[in-house]
């Protein structure tokens, strides 16, 4: 068990799944869809609302999983609503799939926490120009008007991120591993102690 400070930020760098996630990326970084996950969120009316996203990082001293996204697109307003999902990660060389849940934070420019601008910025000079692009452009989802104006969209790589950026944090609950080719499957668990530290429980189940 896990303990406070320090001690709580080793444990989670040691999460026996994080451990399994990190050796099937590892074996499957040759491949460049390995880094593709979908994440699946309550959309509107309750209805199932899914898209494929990209890995980003995890962060920092954290076992917690960084994915950038438009802060106007509809899955902002599902998780504002409803600020839980789930990861379903396949990685197809080593057949092994994680299903992560849990808490979804939704960090934008407006957010009042230091720290988590701070992250924000990381994630926005982490990626490539191209990637930032992409936030400078038309509202996803909208018709498109003109093509030219799509097309003329120029960015300064030094300048801060842009409005639309937004960084999702997932914080994972629950983690479901299943390997094909052992035919094994675990369920990690986490759970919380009094004194704030974290704990995950193993079972094995039947695939």
């Amino acid at each position: 068990m896990a303990g406070g400070g320090a001690a709580a930020a080793a444990s989670a760098l040691s999460s026996p799944w994080r451990a399994l996630l990190q050796r099937a990326l590892d074996a499957n970084a040759h491949l460049r869809h390995s880094t593709y996950f979908q994440l699946a969120t309550v959309g509107a009316g309750g209805r199932p609302a899914n898209r494929t996203v990209v890995f980003r990082s995890f962060q920092e001293h954290s076992d917690k999983i960084q994915i950038n996204t438009d802060a106007r697109s509809n899955k902002i307003a599902e998780i504002r609503n409803c600020p839980f999902g789930e990861i379903c990660w396949y990685f197809t060389d080593s057949w092994e799939q994680f299903r992560i849940s849990g808490s979804i934070d939704a960090i934008d420019g407006s957010s009042a926490d230091p720290a988590k601008l701070q992250n924000r910025e990381k994630a926005w000079f982490a990626s490539s120009v191209r990637s930032r692009l992409q936030y400078l452009g038309p509202q996803p989802g909208v018709p498109i008007i003109d093509e030219e104006q799509v097309k003329d969209v120029h960015l300064d790589p030094s300048a801060v991120p842009a409005e639309a950026f937004c960084l999702l944090v997932l914080d994972p609950e629950k983690v479901d591993y299943l390997n094909l080719k052992n035919n094994q499957r675990l369920i990690f668990t986490r759970s919380q102690e009094e004194d704030g530290s974290i704990d995950w429980m193993a079972e094995k189940v039947t695939p």
